[in-house]
């Protein structure tokens, strides 16, 4: 079946901050075999395509005078490999959360940490989606995308991903230029639970939980993420809206001299990484609105709209975090969505 095409189509209920902007043409992408369309359609009216899974990582600031696609490919599907390990494919498409509830309840583990992050699976190696010490570059073997610009499918392993801290090549590099058609996991019968994360081995310790089951692990985060995280059909979000800079140890040394509470945790040879949450929430940040755009209260981290703030508006919020925690620290915090256009 050939792709759809529409026009001037609201992108409020495609991005989970909740932005009422739209897009010139949009269309739901189903299968593999429509994607040919997309790239007739870009190429015959000399637009500009942007690719969405759940909207949870995006900033929309106007309407956007291009193509908008939203991946709903579907599929599931679980292989052993030689080595013993269970791989586990899932469509591009697929909502995340209930992927990772899926895997769980068919005896293949080490996704259970990623539990109840927003989005679909074709996003999440975009972002290297992570949580409580698992990241997308631990778990990932290979994904299929198709390319724009050649038009054909290509397949990356996990080295060809370039994954950085909440970043990869189809983020830094080539934005816009593949759509995740699939993905694939390495995963295991064997339930060996990643438990050393401060909040999480916290939580089980209160909770006298030595051992916890798979399915007890994701429910204990999903309990905790929830408590501390507002879900974006509550209050519009994008979930953490700065990334966690990274800085020479050095720095951080003269830093921790200054201000010995500060949250610093070790990060790759001769750096460290802040706790970005912990930076703003010291400048009196939470809970902070001006008009509809605010800091979340229970998290300094997650900029929410309470009902009719704009993109604009947030990033302008945003924009005076950076430049107070700049003024404080000497430390400039990245952005971790992507904003448009």
């Amino acid at each position: 079946m050939s792709l759809e095409f529409h026009e001037n189509i609201s992108l409020k209920p495609y991005n989970s901050f909740g932005f009422d902007v739209s897009a010139r043409f949009f269309a739901v992408l189903e299968s593999a075999e429509q994607l040919s369309d997309i790239r007739d359609f870009v190429q015959c009216n000399g637009i500009p395509v942007l690719f969405i899974g759940g909207g949870s990582n995006l900033v929309l600031t106007a309407d956007l005078d291009q193509l908008v696609v939203v991946n709903r490919i579907k599929g599931l599907q679980i292989t052993e490999a030689q080595s013993g390990e269970l791989l586990v494919t899932a469509g591009g498409g697929e909502d995340w959360h209930q992927f990772v509830r899926w895997t769980l309840e068919q005896g293949a583990y080490g996704l259970e940490n990623l539990s109840l992050i927003p989005g679909t699976v074709g996003a999440a190696p975009i972002q290297n989606i992570g949580a409580y010490g698992v990241e997308i570059k631990d778990r990932m073997v290979t994904l299929e995308a198709f390319d724009l610009e050649t038009g054909e499918q290509v397949c990356f392993d996990s080295g060809d991903c370039q994954f950085d801290y909440r970043d990869s090549i189809f983020k830094s590099r080539f934005p816009g230029r593949y759509l995740i058609t699939s993905v694939t996991f390495a995963l295991s019968h064997a339930f060996r639970p990643v438990l050393h994360y401060g909040g999480l081995s916290g939580q089980l310790e209160a909770r006298g939980i030595d051992s916890p089951e798979p399915l007890q692990l994701s429910d204990l985060i999903c309990e905790v993420r929830d408590a501390k995280l507002p879900q974006p059909g509550r209050l519009g979000n994008a979930g953490s809206f700065f990334k966690n800079p990274v800085i020479p140890v050095q720095q951080a040394a003269l830093l921790q001299q200054d201000f010995p509470q500060m949250v610093v945790f070790d990060d790759k040879p001769g750096y460290s990484k802040l706790a970005a949450g912990w930076l703003i929430d010291q400048l009196g940040w939470k809970g902070r609105r001006e008009g509809d755009a605010g800091v979340y209260e229970k998290q300094a981290l997650v900029l929410v709209n309470h009902g009719a703030a704009s993109g604009v508006d947030i990033i302008e919020l945003a924009g005076e975090i950076q430049a107070d925690v700049y003024k404080q620290y000497g430390v400039m915090l990245e952005i971790e969505p992507r904003c448009y256009p």
